[in-house]
Formats: C-alpha cells, sequence, structure tokens
C-alpha cells in the first residue's frame, strides 16, 4: 500500500509539471518543424494576422505532419500558417469564434457543435493515422499484445496489475511484471480521444454504455496530460503507465507500444501500413466517416482521419477573398503535393478515393456564393 501511495504521488507530480509545461509553451515546435511556419504563441489565434500569415489551431495528432507541410509550403508558395497545436475541441471553439482561418479536428463537429457555429462547415481530409497503446515496462523483453476485451478492461479500472490473469493469457511465455496499471488519458477536448473511445465503444458493451464515446469523457480511472505531448510525456516518465497516443509520438519519443487484436483475430502492429489499410473504404461525400475497428484483416483497428474544418462560405468577418484564395489553395496543396510527406512521419496518406472527396468539397468553398476556386 506504501508503495501505491508514493506511485500515485509520483504520477500526479509528473502531471502538474506537464500541465505547467504545456500551459507555458514548452512544447512549442516540439515534433522539429520549421519554427516560423508553425509557432503556437498562446494568443496567436486571437491576434490580428497579416496578409501573408494564415491562422490554424487544433488537433495535436496531426501537428508533426502539419509543421512539416506548413514549412514546405511557404518555401513553395510564400505563405506562412500560424498554427496552433491545441487539441480539436479548441480549434473548434476558435473556428467558432471565427478568429482563424481553419481548424483542424479528429473527429467530425458533433450536431452541437455544427448548431454553435451555426453555418456550413467543410470537413477536408488530410490524411490519416493510427492511435497507438503506448505503455512504459521497462522489464518486458517481448512486444506486449492486447485485445480488445483486455484493453477496455484496463481502461475501466478493472485490471489493475500487468500480471493479470487477462494479460498472461494473450501474452504467453512472457514474464510480467506485478507493477500496478497506471492510466494516462488526455484532459482536453480531443479527437485523439475520440477515436479511440468510439473504438472501445464498439468492441466492448461496458464501455459503451460507461463512460462511452466522445472527444471529452468522464474517465472511470486515471490521470489526464494535456495533448498527445502530455500523456506521451506521462506515459514516458512513469513505470507501470499506459495510456493512448498518436503513432508519430511515440517513435519520436521511443516509446513501446501494443499490437492489437483486431477484428479478424489478427494481432496487428499499428505502422503506415496497417492504417492504410484500415483507410482502404468507400469515402463518403462529406468526408466523415469513422476507421476504427476496422473489417480489413490487416488493418490496424484504431486509426482514423483528421479534418481541416473552414467555413463553406468565407466571406465572414469582413475577411478579404484572397485570404480564403489562400486557404483553399493550402488546403488543396496538403491533400496533393503534401501527401508524399506523409509516410516519413508516420501517417498514412489520402486514398485515391478520399483525395478526390477532398477536392470535390474544395471545390465546393465559395466568396459571395461563388466558387473559390476557379
Amino acid at each position: 500500500m506504501k508503495l501505491l501511495k508514493i506511485s500515485q504521488l509520483a504520477f500526479a507530480a509528473i502531471l502538474l509539471a506537464e500541465t505547467a509545461l504545456v500551459s507555458c509553451g514548452g512544447n512549442n515546435n516540439k515534433s522539429g518543424g520549421d519554427s516560423s511556419s508553425a509557432t503556437k504563441p498562446a494568443t496567436a489565434a486571437a491576434a490580428p494576422a497579416d496578409a501573408n500569415t494564415l491562422l490554424g489551431a487544433g488537433s495535436t495528432f496531426v501537428y508533426p505532419l502539419f509543421s512539416k507541410l506548413f514549412a514546405e509550403y511557404d518555401k513553395s508558395a510564400g505563405v506562412k500558417v500560424n498554427y496552433q497545436s491545441i487539441g480539436s475541441g479548441g480549434g473548434i471553439l476558435q473556428l467558432t469564434n471565427k478568429t482563424i482561418d481553419f481548424g483542424d479536428s479528429d473527429a467530425p463537429l458533433t450536431d452541437e457543435q455544427a448548431k454553435k457555429i451555426g453555418v456550413d462547415v467543410l470537413h477536408i481530409p488530410m490524411c490519416s493515422g493510427a492511435v497507438v497503446i503506448a505503455y512504459n515496462l521497462p522489464e518486458l523483453k517481448s512486444p506486449l499484445k492486447l485485445d480488445p476485451e483486455v484493453l477496455a478492461g484496463i481502461f475501466l479500472g478493472k485490471i489493475t496489475k500487468w500480471n493479470d490473469p487477462a494479460i498472461a493469457k494473450i501474452n504467453p511465455g512472457v514474464t510480467l511484471p506485478s507493477t500496478g496499471v497506471f492510466i494516462a488519458h488526455r484532459s482536453d477536448g480531443s479527437g485523439t480521444t475520440n477515436i479511440f473511445t468510439t473504438y472501445l465503444a464498439k468492441v466492448s458493451a461496458d464501455w459503451a454504455k460507461s463512460p462511452g464515446k466522445g472527444s471529452a469523457i468522464n474517465w472511470p480511472v486515471g490521470l489526464g496530460g494535456k495533448g498527445n505531448e502530455g500523456v506521451a510525456g506521462l506515459i514516458k516518465q512513469t513505470p507501470g503507465a499506459i495510456g493512448y497516443i498518436e503513432l508519430a509520438y511515440a517513435i519520436q519519443n521511443k516509446m513501446t507500444f501494443a499490437d492489437l487484436k483486431n477484428k479478424s483475430g489478427n494481432y496487428i502492429t499499428p505502422t503506415v501500413a496497417s492504417t492504410s489499410a484500415a483507410g482502404n473504404i468507400d469515402i463518403p461525400a462529406d468526408a466523415k466517416v469513422s476507421l476504427s475497428n476496422t473489417d480489413a484483416k490487416d488493418g490496424y483497428p484504431i486509426s482514423g482521419l483528421t479534418w481541416a474544418l473552414i467555413y463553406k462560405e468565407q466571406n465572414y468577418n469582413g475577411r478579404a477573398k484572397d485570404r480564403a484564395e489562400k486557404v483553399v489553395k493550402l488546403l488543396w496543396w496538403n491533400t496533393h503535393e503534401g501527401q508524399k510527406y506523409c509516410n516519413d512521419l508516420n501517417y498514412a496518406p489520402l486514398s485515391p478515393a478520399a483525395v478526390k472527396v477532398a477536392e470535390n468539397l474544395l471545390k465546393s468553398a465559395t466568396y459571395d456564393g461563388k466558387p473559390v476556386l476557379q
């Protein structure tokens, strides 16, 4: 009992340190992008922008890719992008308040969010990515395997020790430690959370009943960190911790993550290839689709799209037509030339079908009722 209390106190101390770091901008440019093109000052989105700098905010899930894309786009088009990696919920809020040119979310707008915005918003797919189950068990020499039942049991707080028989059963021959399980989850509104909890709600009746799915839920157990960066930090610094983060963050931080059993019964390692397999499906005209719990036999089951969000009618708050054109052309470049940067950063490029859907959506953007792209 004494060891448990010490571990919990240490975990809480790490949480406070991470929260302070993020709130002070300590994760600025963490993913190695060009700081001139993807900086994250605390008030950037609310500040007036010059005509040659676009403002975006939202998903931390896609930030490593966006950082690279926006740096490259600045080189080719001479247009800078100031993107705040503040979480999907924060991006949606700033889009609602009309303080940015585009948001980004790993979850489509809910009916309530769409109602608050009050006008049509286009969901432009950017890429797909994997949400991995990262853990900190330095004594474990073999890759950990998890199945849907065990994963749900861990995050429901029903499995509290790493040597639990349910974990041991699907990891034969692996010596599991008696370390307590410590859950790290997001503390902010998050599309990554939506992807993860939507998956759990599909595979676990108990999870679907409570706490359910969404970008922000009431977690049964665990402590929260802000952004993918914050959760990655908590896991990395706490022995026995487990949490969910985007694949790129896990790889960049040299973290260990589990193979997960998919619907076909195969244990799948999250990679660009297995994420691409999950995304090889029909994409609806509005691009709003879930990739989790894929039917693909070689697909990773916790995969999801991320969407750039823009107003369908681009003439709002007195913005210039030239600015609207810059936004739409940026997103067109992201979904075409920019896709070549996805693989190296551990994101899955859009399928040809998804690119076609993105093209149609961008062509539907208007300024004073006329198409922005001529």
